[in-house]
């Protein structure tokens, strides 16, 4: 079963995280003293026959209500950012009947492993805090026998978001209406069919974006009809160690772990040019040429590379197949012309 990570972090506290933390816990001992209490909200998660990778996030919340994450169906973006963490709560979570105790991060965040013995397929699991109510959380088990699986970027690949550009990036996040987001032409029907043609295939969003967001992006996948994954984003706020998250890092660690949990699925890695996917995805490719299927790379106009700071190189090696094309329909096209037979493409 592969390991948890600890949610304490380890070694000396960066002084920007000793702000944010002794912040947040004001917060919630605030909120507590209003009425509120600590109540997750359970996101998609993943796992094999044998374990679950929970993923969950812990807020404040007036008792009677709704998290305010899930509560806010049409809302600007800077709310969510609002919402009350709680630090290292204790979270239940319950498989065929079993009650498994864990533990949330600084930031409410729930990312653990535990075993369990779950058919192949979607289950639901129940989550809780001690004295709270239930909470479903949905989960996908991936069959053993399963060799082809989708790892998806979602900035500018799935949602048009043209970052990083920072002013841009911020209006996009805090400011716009979730309903105002425009998905990329073709990108659900392109992963839809890609689903459609290798049955069982696990599709998992990789972003940079936070946990904050992650009922918006959940509700703009259901929108838009994207195929159903678990979304692996970051914490908001500074590290134990460093006052800016490192978004590259946290992609490279996540593909490197999917490639540990799934030693016999190869990957169709999908992203765009305006930020690292070419590089990260073709280093990730090169390092473990078993795990890639091929790599499917959105292009930016020139409008949106500019807004995005620029495009990345195309240059890349010559392991597994590579596509590019500007939208969705340009991939499915390529990918089909090709013959592209996912877990035994070659």
């Amino acid at each position: 079963m592969p390991e948890s990570p600890s949610p304490v972090p380890r070694g000396p506290l960066h002084r920007a995280a000793r702000i944010d933390y002794a912040f947040q816990d004001w917060r919630a001992a605030r909120a507590a003293r209003r009425g509120a209490v600590p109540m997750p909200i359970g996101f998609i998660g993943y796992g094999s026959t044998g374990w679950v990778r929970v993923l969950a996030r812990v807020l404040m919340t007036p008792e009677g209500e709704q998290p305010p994450e899930r509560a806010a169906q049409r809302a600007r973006g800077w709310r969510s950012f609002l919402a009350i963490p709680v630090n290292a709560a204790t979270v239940i979570v319950t498989i065929n009947g079993v009650d498994h105790e864990v533990t949330a991060d600084r930031g409410g965040v729930v990312d653990v492993v535990v075993e369990a013995e779950l058919e192949p397929g979607w289950s639901t699991i129940q989550l809780r805090c001690p004295g709270g109510p239930r909470v479903p959380a949905p989960v996908f088990i991936v069959d053993p026998a399963t060799r082809f699986g989708i790892v998806s970027d979602v900035d500018d690949t799935v949602m048009v978001t043209v970052l990083p550009r920072p002013f841009v990036a911020a209006w996009n996040t805090f400011v716009r209406d979730e309903h105002a987001r425009l998905p990329v032409p073709g990108m659900a029907v392109f992963l839809e069919r890609m689903v459609r043609d290798n049955p069982g295939a696990p599709v998992i969003y990789l972003s940079t974006g936070a946990w904050n967001v992650a009922p918006t992006l959940t509700r703009f996948i259901e929108r838009h009809l994207y195929p159903s994954g678990p979304l692996l984003l970051t914490d908001w706020g500074p590290t134990h160690d460093r006052v800016f998250r490192s978004g590259r890092a946290h992609k490279q660690d996540n593909l490197s772990r999917l490639a540990a949990e799934f030693p016999h699925i190869r990957w169709l890695l999908v992203g765009d040019d305006g930020q690292h996917d070419v590089e990260l995805y073709d280093s990730f490719a090169e390092a473990n040429p078993g795990h890639v299927a091929a790599i499917a790379i959105r292009r930016l106009s020139a409008g949106q590379a500019m807004l995005a700071g620029g495009r990345t190189k195309s240059d890349h090696g010559t392991g597994p197949r590579w596509y590019s094309a500007p939208d969705g329909s340009g991939l499915l096209r390529q990918i089909e012309a090709d013959g592209l037979d996912g877990g035994r493409s070659t």
